[in-house]
C-alpha cells in the first residue's frame, strides 16, 4: 500500500507510475474519497466535541426546563453523530478497498513497456554444442522414466506430474545445495564483495513455512487485487494455498518492529507451491514447465529502506552464483514496468538456456526472479524498523528464487544430455545425489 499523504503530495508522479504499470485504478476517485473521508472525520469530531459540551451542560444545568431543552439537543446530536459515523465508515471502506488496488510504483530505472520489453543485462555461460540434435526434457524425462505426466493426468488432471527414480534425488540435491550455499556466510560475503555492496554478509536463516494463508495476510502481501485468479482458495476453510513461499514468510512478522541492528533479516524457505495457471491456457501443456503444483526454495529479506537496493543486487548475485555453480548458461533481465506485479517496484529475472526447445534450436526460459517491494507490503502488514534514535518507519521487503525445482530439473536434463540419451549430473550436485550419470 502506498502512503496516502505521498499520493496527495505527488499526484503527477503517482499517475505516471500507474500508467507505466498499466493500472486501471481511478486516481481521481481515490483523491475525492480521501477528501470526503477527511471532511467526514472532521465533522464527526466536531459533533462529538459538541456532544461532550452538551453532556457538561446537562450535568451543570439546574433549571429543569433548560435541562429538557439541552437533553433534546443531545438526542438530536446523538442521531447526527450516528449518521455521520455510519457515512464515514461507508466512505472509509470504499476508500480502503480502492487504496488496496493501487499498485506499488515502478522504480525509475525499470524499462517502460510490457512482457517483451525487458532489458537484457548480460548473458553468462557457454551454450552446449552437441554433435547430435538436442532433445527436449519431455522426451528425455520419458525415456529415462523420470517424469510421468500421463499417470498424473489420470490421477489429478492436466498440469501435474510424477517425479520418479533419480528425479526426486535431483530435487533434494538442489534443495540441499541451495540451503547449504545460502546458510554459508562465506558465500554471501563473496557476492557482497564482488558487487561492492554496502550491506551485511549475514547468512540466510532456513525456514519451512505454512502453505495455507489467511485471506487478510494474502491480501496484505498484495496478491489478491490483481492476479487473484491464480491463487487456490479453500472456501470451506477460508484459507489460500501459497503460490510461492514469500506469501507466508512475509506475514510472519506482521505488526512487529525490528531493531535497526537486527536488519537485514534473511530467510531461505522451502515450500510446495500451487498456482492455477489461469492465464496460460494452451501454453506449455506438455511436461512440467508450467504446472499447478511445484516445489521451490525462496529467499526473503527484511531490510532497512536505505539498504534495499543493495539487498536486491545481492539476491540477483546469489541467483547467478547458483546458476554458475550448476554451469547452466543463462541471461539476466531487468523487467519492464508494465510486466511487474502489484507489489513489485523493480524485478530481475534469470532465464536458463534450454537447448532442446524449439526442435533442438534452443531458447531461454525463466527460472528465477528477484523483486523489491520497497515498503509496499510492509505498510500493509505493519512491519517497521526501530531506529537507534527511537524513531520508527516501515522497512523494505524483498524476495528472490533460489531454485524452482521443476524448472531446474528441466535445465539440467537439457544441458547435460548425452547422445545415448543419458544425462550427466552437475558436478556440484554429485555428492548430494551419489551418482555422476542418469541412464537406463
Amino acid at each position: 500500500m502506498l502512503d496516502i499523504k505521498f499520493i496527495r503530495e505527488h499526484v503527477d508522479e503517482v499517475r505516471e507510475g500507474l500508467r507505466k504499470k498499466r493500472s486501471d485504478v481511478d486516481l481521481d476517485l481515490l483523491l475525492a474519497l480521501d477528501e470526503k473521508r477527511r471532511a467526514l472525520i472532521q465533522k464527526s469530531e466536531a459533533l462529538k466535541a459538541e456532544q461532550n459540551r452538551a453532556d457538561k451542560e446537562i450535568a451543570q444545568e439546574k433549571d429543569s426546563d433548560a435541562k429538557k431543552i439541552t437533553i433534546e439537543k443531545m438526542r438530536v446530536l446523538k442521531d447526527e453523530v450516528r449518521h455521520s459515523e455510519f457515512e464515514a465508515r461507508a466512505v472509509e471502506e470504499e476508500f480502503v478497498n480502492l487504496m488496496m488496488r493501487v499498485p506499488n510504483l515502478p522504480d525509475s530505472d525499470s524499462p517502460e513497456g510490457g512482457e517483451k520489453d525487458f532489458r537484457v543485462l548480460r548473458e553468462v555461460g557457454n551454450k552446449p554444442e552437441f554433435l547430435f540434435l538436442a532433445k527436449d526434457y519431455v522426451v528425455l524425462g520419458e525415456n529415462l522414466d523420470l517424469i510421468d505426466t500421463a499417470r498424473a493426468a489420470k490421477v489429478s488432471g492436466s498440469r501435474f506430474g510424477y517425479l520418479k527414480h533419480e528425479a526426486p534425488l535431483l530435487e533434494f540435491a538442489l534443495i540441499q545445495f541451495a540451503f547449504s550455499f545460502l546458510t554459508n556466510q562465506k558465500n554471501i560475503a563473496e557476492v557482497v564483495k564482488e558487487k561492492k555492496l554496502s550491506i551485511s554478509d549475514k547468512p540466510f536463516i532456513p525456514i519451512i513455512p505454512p502453505v495455507l494463508v489467511r485471506p487478510e495476510m494474502m491480501r496484505s502481501m498484495g496478491y489478491t487485487e490483481r492476479g487473484g485468479e491464480e491463487i487456490y482458495f479453500l472456501e470451506k476453510d477460508n484459507l489460500y494455498l501459497v503460490g510461492t513461499a514469500e506469501q507466508s514468510v512475509g506475514p510472519m512478522h506482521a505488526d512487529e518492529v525490528f531493531d535497526e541492528d537486527a536488519l537485514p533479516h534473511r530467510h531461505i524457505a522451502f515450500s510446495t507451491c500451487f498456482r492455477r495457471e489461469a492465464g496460460s491456457y494452451g501454453k506449455d501443456i506438455k511436461g512440467i514447465l508450467r504446472v499447478h503444483q511445484f516445489d521451490k526454495a525462496e529467499m526473503f529479506v527484511f531490510s532497512t529502506p536505505e539498504s534495499s537496493r543493495d539487498e536486491h543486487m545481492l539476491l540477483l548475485g546469489l541467483e547467478e552464483k547458483l546458476m554458475q555453480a550448476l554451469k547452466i548458461p543463462y541471461r539476466a533481465l531487468q523487467i519492464a514496468a508494465g510486466d511487474l506485479g502489484d507489489p513489485a517496484s523493480a524485478k530481475y529475472d534469470i532465464e536458463a538456456w534450454l537447448p532442446g526447445q524449439q526442435n533442438g534450436k534452443g531458447e531461454y526460459r525463466e527460472t528465477h526472479s528477484a523483486s523489491s517491494t520497497t515498503d509496499f507490503q510492509a505498510r500493509r502488514l505493519n512491519i517497521k524498523v526501530r531506529r537507534k534514535n527511537g524513531a520508527q518507519e516501515f522497512l523494505h521487503m524483498l524476495n528472490g528464487t533460489a531454485f524452482a525445482v521443476g524448472r531446474m530439473i528441466i535445465a539440467i536434463l537439457e544441458n547435460y544430455q548425452q547422445e545415448d540419451g543419458s544425462v550427466r549430473v552437475p558436478e556440484v550436485l554429485q555428492s548430494y545425489i551419489g551418482m555422476k550419470e542418469i541412464k537406463r
